[in-house]
């Protein structure tokens, strides 16, 4: 499970004023699978990623498709989070696989998550 906050992610209230809507829509957003969202042990909102944006803050395309490939594979929000985020074997060497995403390496991040198994 994911422990604490990572440096690259907002919490839900900040992000909300960043791009400029309420907190309730961005939830709404999470659940129907358009953005991905984590939740640290204790902590009483969900943390966005930073990754899943590009320089205009619109979500990466991939994203409705990852979040999609995790839930039917019954990865949690946690969890998917901790595989795009875990410095491993999966990531070829190259670091995260949320920085693979960055690099428009969509197939190889879905493959690690097709491969993923809940925890």
């Amino acid at each position: 499970m994911a422990t604490r906050v990572a440096e690259d992610a907002l919490s839900a209230s900040w992000l909300a004023v960043r791009l400029g809507m309420e907190p309730l829509r961005l939830e709404a957003m999470r659940r129907a699978g358009e953005l991905i969202a984590y939740r640290p042990e204790g902590a009483r909102e969900d943390y966005y990623p930073l990754w899943q944006f590009d320089e205009e803050w619109r979500p990466l395309a991939i994203v409705p498709r990852l979040v999609r490939e995790a839930r039917e594979r019954g990865l949690s929000d946690n969890r998917l989070y901790e595989i795009l985020t875990a410095r491993s074997g999966l990531s070829a060497g190259r670091g995260r696989l949320a920085d693979s995403l960055r690099e428009g390496r969509d197939e190889h991040v879905l493959e690690a998550i097709r491969l993923a198994r809940p925890e």
